[in-house]
């Protein structure tokens, strides 16, 4: 399955990958995913908000088994980010079978569209219009870069745009959504396990810092005499490092946009972006005040207007405990993989598909060792032995929550 799904969107100067909504690449993705369905004799479905669904039973009988996770990309993004917990949905559907195993439920294996939100600035679309937090006039009013609005690239890859939104009916016939992740840090590195069960996922949001002031001549005004929005920024940016480590949190500005952005001229807008992530609501709240009032400190220093607007924001995750740990249980002392594994409990940072789906139906999350905590990048890498380790204990969840 890697081999085939490799090459896929993989850029040849950078080596990442750039599997977009709606792209060539994208299309070439669920082209793999049906064809691995097909392959195993699963019923292959294409919901109204262009999920890809694989089951084994019928799905009208409801409390069904749920895993899977995405394959689009963020630009130039590593191989594992989503990828790895589809292929590992498959090859724990052929573990199974060569168990023997007889399921007492319906199974699905989900690809959920447009995770990342690289072409149209949303995370989890996919998810979100099916559970109701994306409403269907807000989708169509996405946009990317070349101003392509979201209806626009459905129609041009083949799906209709006007069906899209919520589909409670779906959501209804889950009876459990378990997702398998490569791990975005380096926890189960430091405490040398090859697996781990989710507890939450921190609350998170994106805050748009404007600093405005007056564009001019490099070469010829005064220090004194500018109102340049380059330097408030970059003390923000000053300010998100050190107030997240006092904090034990973590803020970044990842992206700026600056206007004229002339080599030789002062700035009229300095435009950046803040992420800001933590383990509880308070810590998050603090680190973005601090910024937030540091950015205005120096703004005000430098003659320079600020607006600050949230442009997401996402609450803490608690994942169901019942699920959490009845999944423990499975993989724990005394059950199936015990002799394999120690499966940590862990926090995360980033956002996923299950996530989303977590106010909806009961979710779960295993993440896979990642030795250099290193994602969203190329060098985002994952051991053979530890994915290996990853399927097994995945087979063993559905085996627990699935099978007679």
């Amino acid at each position: 399955m890697w081999d085939r799904l490799r090459p896929v969107g993989r850029h040849p100067e950078s080596g990442g990958y750039r599997r977009f909504a709606w792209t060539g690449a994208d299309a070439e993705c669920r082209a793999w995913f049906r064809e691995q369905a097909e392959a195993r004799g699963l019923t292959h479905e294409v919901d109204r908000n262009g999920n890809q669904w694989a089951w084994l039973g019928d799905p009208a009988r409801g409390d069904a088994v749920v895993t899977g996770s995405h394959l689009d990309s963020v630009p130039d993004g590593g191989a594992f980010d989503g990828p790895l917990g589809v292929v590992s949905a498959f090859a724990a559907l052929d573990e199974l079978r060569g168990r023997g195993a007889r399921f007492a439920k319906p199974v699905a294996v989900v690809n959920f569209g447009d995770e990342e939100g690289a072409r149209f600035g949303l995370a989890c679309v996919g998810s979100r219009l099916t559970a109701g937090k994306l409403t269907a006039r807000q989708a169509h009013l996405l946009t990317d870069a070349d101003g392509v609005t979201l209806p626009r690239a459905m129609e041009a890859a083949g799906y209709d745009p006007e069906a899209i939104g919520p589909d409670p009916e779906r959501l209804a016939r889950i009876g459990a959504f378990v997702e398998l992740h490569v791990e975005q840090g380096r926890a189960l590195d430091l405490s040398g396990d090859a697996v781990g069960i989710a507890s939450s996922i921190w609350p998170h949001g994106r805050w748009r810092f404007d600093f405005r002031g007056e564009a001019n001549h490099a070469g010829t005004t005064r220090l004194a005499d500018r109102r340049d929005p380059m330097l408030p920024y970059a003390e923000a940016v000053l300010a998100a490092r050190r107030e997240a480590r006092l904090a034990d949190a973590v803020a970044t500005f990842g992206k700026v946009a600056v206007e004229p952005n002339g080599v030789n001229a002062v700035p009229s807008l300095v435009r950046g972006w803040l992420d800001s992530r933590a383990a509880d609501q308070d810590s998050l709240d603090t680190v973005v005040a601090a910024v937030e009032a540091a950015a205005r400190d120096h703004a005000r220093q430098h003659g320079v207007d600020l607006d600050v607007v949230r442009e997401s924001f996402t609450p803490v995750v608690e994942f169901d405990h019942a699920l959490r740990d009845e999944i423990a249980h499975i993989l724990g002392p005394g059950n199936r993989g015990s002799d394999r594994l120690n499966v940590p409990v862990l926090g995360t940072g980033a956002g996923h598909d299950a996530g989303i789906l977590a106010g909806s139906i009961p979710t779960a999350m295993l993440f896979v060792r990642n030795p250099t905590g290193v994602s969203h990048s190329p060098a985002e890498s994952a051991a053979e032995d530890d994915c290996a380790a990853g399927v097994l204990a995945l087979a063993d969840v559905l085996e627990g929550l699935a099978c007679r």
